[in-house]
């Protein structure tokens, strides 16, 4: 297989790890320091064969940083790779569509995502997302507006939108 390589940024709300492939497309990420919390998140087929940590990721890192510092669109050019079925790999298309700011329900995303009967199905393409941040899930509320669930925890999530909601 091949080489990925990993990063990891202080943000204003911890610790934001980076699994790139050797093009620079994301595979993994999230609010952790621990890039072990990232490799099992990565598709088998698409799994590295070695992880070598750098310094810096290039544009990854920037982006990071920028999207943190306020540059909300800062991610949006960011190459991701994930690998599912077709629906989950659409629905994650689709929501880096979602505007920052505006978040939307899971019934919302679920029709965004081209069935608005498959709400558990748009749910579960959130929970299983590797790539957070770059595929925005955090834009994903509960249906009149609580916050819900989220890998890297609830105050994280509040962060973020509130992060976006201000900018």
């Amino acid at each position: 297989m091949h080489t990925a390589f990993w990063s990891t940024v202080d943000t204003k709300i911890g610790p934001f790890t980076a699994v790139v492939a050797g093009d620079g497309a994301v595979l993994a990420s999230g609010w952790t320091g621990d890039v072990a919390e990232l490799t099992p998140l990565i598709s088998a087929s698409l799994a590295p064969a070695s992880l070598t940590e750098r310094r810096d990721l290039g544009p990854v890192t920037t982006a990071i940083r920028r999207y943190h510092g306020g540059d909300l669109d800062a991610v949006a050019d960011i190459e991701v790779r994930q690998r599912s079925g077709p629906f989950r790999e659409h629905a994650w298309e689709m929501l880096r569509k979602v505007p920052a700011g505006s978040p939307v329900s899971y019934a919302e995303y679920a029709a965004l995502s081209g069935n608005p009967s498959a709400v558990r199905a748009a749910a579960t393409a959130c929970a299983r997302n590797a790539v957070a941040l770059f595929v925005p899930c955090h834009r994903v509320v509960r249906t009149g507006g609580a916050i819900g669930n989220f890998r890297w925890g609830v105050d994280a999530k509040r962060w973020l939108l509130h992060h976006e909601e201000s900018a």
